[in-house]
Formats: structure tokens, sequence, C-alpha cells
């Protein structure tokens, strides 16, 4: 079994839309959704959840007012200035700037103060028509999304294992971050997905240099390649010198926009045209290699 993720450097560079075209061209795999905070593969595989489960994540301070006496001790001692002090004398916690640290639990006098557990995430094994996916789903500026990606990582390998499958394909998150380096972290190879635009070409570089300090293999996909075609020229020279292969340099094409509008990938929206075949080279490069 071998673990592929799909990265990209930076978001909109159509890594989720070709992670969804392989998936529906590879044979026998599991598919994870690594990009916990902004998850979309599901939009094109429309997953039916069969198991879904609650995620914690970190926690914040509640003031209890009947018990607190007003003595300001959370107040004054949090660095993070997550106490409120209001008019009427009484104190209350800033949820968006708690750390949940816990200090104030343990100074307080009168014992006024609990702490509460995030639960505002949840994690799903579905089923979808190109084979069993692993997916998340967090709230709005929740915490540990590396321990989530990690969490339906260490899950989708189980299932696989269970159902012999021969790939894992990760949809992995943008940029360099946290989540990323949970998506990179015991892979057996990276597939790089840029766009000629400097921003693409600066993240490619930062991207390229995070997987190599992992010595994971990465080779590269050039998206949209000829809608700035100096700069595409410039990735070119960047993969080369980097050792990397170059596995395709796909045009824009408003089949895609196309496809996704009608839910489908575009191997399953147009499946003998160019944009197809290069998809099934890409599958066989990776397979092959």
């Amino acid at each position: 079994m071998k673990e592929i993720t799909i990265l990209s450097g930076k978001g909109g560079t159509g890594k989720t839309s070709f992670t969804a075209a392989l998936a529906s061209v590879a044979q026998n795999a599991v598919l994870c959704d690594n990009d916990v905070d902004a998850a979309d593969l599901h939009l094109l595989l429309q997953p039916k959840v069969m198991e879904s489960f609650a995620f914690e994540s970190g926690c914040y301070a509640i003031i209890n007012d009947e018990s607190c006496s007003g003595c300001g001790l959370c107040y004054e001692n949090c660095r993070f200035k997550a106490i409120d002090l209001h008019e009427n004398g009484s104190y209350s916690v800033n949820t968006f700037l708690c750390e949940g640290c816990k200090l104030c639990e343990r100074i307080c006098p009168e014992q006024a103060v609990s702490t509460k557990v995030n639960n505002n995430n949840s994690w799903y094994i579905s089923s979808t028509r190109h084979g069993v996916m692993v997916h998340a789903k967090m709230g709005p500026g929740e915490e540990n999304s590396g321990k989530l990606v990690s969490k339906i990582r260490s899950k989708a390998k189980e299932i696989a294992k269970e159902n012999n499958a021969d790939f894992i394909i990760n949809d992995g998150p943008p940029g360099i971050g946290c989540a990323a380096i949970s998506s990179i972290s015991g892979t057996n190879l990276v597939v790089l997905v840029t766009e000629p635009t400097k921003s693409g070409l600066n993240d490619a570089g930062r991207l390229v240099e995070l997987v190599k300090s992992f010595n994971i293999p990465v080779v590269g996909i050039i998206n949209k390649a000829d809608i700035n075609r100096t700069i595409s020229h410039q990735l070119e020279t960047f993969f080369y010198k980097n050792n990397i292969s170059l596995l395709a340099k796909v045009p824009f094409n408003r089949q895609w926009v196309e496809s996704m509008v009608a839910g489908k990938t575009i191997v399953e929206f147009a499946p003998e045209s160019e944009l197809s075949q290069q998809i099934q080279n890409v599958w066989k490069s990776i397979t092959e290699n």
C-alpha cells in the first residue's frame, strides 16, 4: 500500500480537482481529505456518511457568576487578556482569546472557574462512487487542525489495510502550516500541483523546501500552464534544478469548470478528452514510479 498526498503550497491551483480526477482513475484506493479547515473534496464526490465522530479541540474557561467573589486574580494574571471586567464588577471569559491554559482555574480561591472542551468538530467515514473516504469538518476558529489530520490519516490507513487497498490518496491543505506538515509526514509521495503565477512559483518553492526536509519524493504538475508562459517556463526550470519530475503541463480549459458544475470529475465528464488522457498518464507515471 502506498500513500500519495496532493499539495499545492497555495489555494486555488486546482489541487482538489486533480485529487478527485485521480480518484476516479485509481483502482482500489482509499480517499482522505486532509484539508480539514476548508474541506471541499466532498463537493465532487458526494460522500454518503456511514460513521461520524466528534473531535475535541482544546478548551476554554468559564466563570460561574454565583461562585465568583470578584477578587480579580484571573483578570490580573491572564497573559492572553481573555478576562473581561464589566461595569458592574463582574468578570467573564472572551472565548476567542482564551487559550485554555487553566491558570485562572488553578488560582481562583473560590473555585469559580472551570474549563470546557471544544467539540465543535467532526470527522467521518463515508462511501463514494470511487471508494471509501475519510474526511472532517472543523468549526470556525477551532484549533488542532494538524492533530485532526493525523487522526483521519491514521483511520484511512487502518481502512486501507482492512480492505487490502493499493493506495491512499490524500487531498492536502494549501500552504505549509501545521495541517500541511501533518499531511506530509509518513507519506510515500507528494504531488505538487501549482500554477504559473508569481505566488504559485513562490509558494511552490516553500513547499518543496518543506517536503525535502522530510526526505519524501515529490513530483510536479503545472495547471493552467498557458495563462502565463513566462512563469510556466520558470516553474519548469525550478523543477529541473530541484530534480523534480514534471508529470504534466495542463492547459486552461473550461471543461474543468463545466465538470465541477455537473458534480463530476473531468474524467467522468469528458472521458475521451485530452484532459482526461493527461490525468490517465499522470496516474500511470505515479504508479509506475
